[in-house]
């Protein structure tokens, strides 16, 4: 099978396409073929050498959907259509950009979809990422709420789920060329968010994490909730002190992936939606395998608004 490998940490350059055997499959795992995998920024950072527990060579991919091609599990027999995420998928073992993926049963969600390949693969972390930081923030209709890093597939994805569920929304962006892609009742390129609501919003999913999180706790209004479920700007914040930097009764909450691992029954209701045109899929652009090394680069120089998806075959 062919597969993108990255061989060592660095740039875009030291993912080589590689002809691989077929991995053998065993007890509580089953083989799926891929067709198409959503591409992620956590794998941008693990190629650039910044998760210590991964081991290259590795076949990244925290993502994919295909047909289960061997099964150990009677659930999901050969032939279902699946979504996969997490599960250290990519990291601990082989994932996602390879044209066949051996992978826990565990991680598999089986799913019924009209959608094309590359329309499917934009929504399982994308979606599910979402719709879980929604459901940490507890939104509730007529709220307010704040999505900062307005750009990515899980913020334009976020603004979607929350409008169907009749809560207003102010994106923030920082590149006023991809403010025209935005839905929103309010799209921030330069201004507060206190412009729009000066007794702050309701909640705050904050998409950019370290470097935005303390202000977004001084912008919510008191009482509110900010949810950090996103690294574009890394993983730590300096130097934070909770109890000058969080106001009192201010929630601050996040949102971890595995959580959402293996809720096929919210992803189906997510391909659902889209096939009925209440959400947009927010496909960006779409690579094949041997441009996987140029997808990188696409998302690595932030040119993305919406998905990046790499596709694996062609039926």
């Amino acid at each position: 099978m062919r597969a993108a490998v990255c061989v060592r940490a660095g740039g875009p350059e030291v993912l080589e396409i590689r002809e691989l055997p077929v991995p053998a499959v065993r007890d509580g795992w089953s083989l799926v073929r891929v067709y198409a995998a959503g591409l992620n920024r956590s794998e941008l950072r693990t190629r650039q050498g910044h998760s210590p527990s991964v081991v290259f060579p590795r076949v990244l991919g925290i993502e994919c959907v295909g047909v289960v091609e061997i099964s150990t599990n009677p659930a999901v027999p050969e032939g279902t259509t699946v979504a996969a995420v997490m599960g250290e998928m990519g990291r601990a073992y082989d994932g996602g950009y390879a044209e066949f993926a051996l992978l826990p049963n565990a991680t598999l969600m089986p799913i019924t979809s009209t959608l094309p390949w590359e329309v499917l693969a934009a929504l399982p972390e994308t979606y599910l990422t979402a719709q879980g930081s929604l459901d940490a923030l507890a939104i509730e209709r007529g709220g307010r709420l704040l999505i900062r890093g307005g750009t990515s597939s899980v913020g334009m994805a976020a603004a979607a789920i929350a409008a169907g569920h009749g809560v207003q929304t102010a994106v923030t962006t920082r590149q006023a060329r991809k403010a025209a892609a935005l839905t929103a009742d309010h799209v921030l390129v330069d201004g507060s968010v206190l412009d729009v609501w000066p007794d702050g919003p309701d909640y705050v999913l904050d998409l950019v994490g370290a470097r935005t999180a303390v202000d977004s706790l001084q912008v919510v209004r008191p009482g509110g909730t900010v949810c950090v479920a996103g690294s574009l700007s890394g993983w730590l914040i300096e130097a934070f002190e909770p109890i000058a930097m969080i106001p009192s009764g201010t929630r601050l909450t996040a949102f971890h992936s595995e959580t959402m691992r293996g809720r096929a029954d919210v992803l189906q209701r997510i391909v659902d939606e889209v096939q009925a045109g209440v959400y947009r899929p927010n496909v960006d652009q779409v690579f094949k395998l041997d441009e996987i090394a140029a997808a990188h680069r696409y998302m690595e120089d932030d040119q993305a608004t919406g998905k990046v998806v790499v596709t694996l075959r062609q039926e």
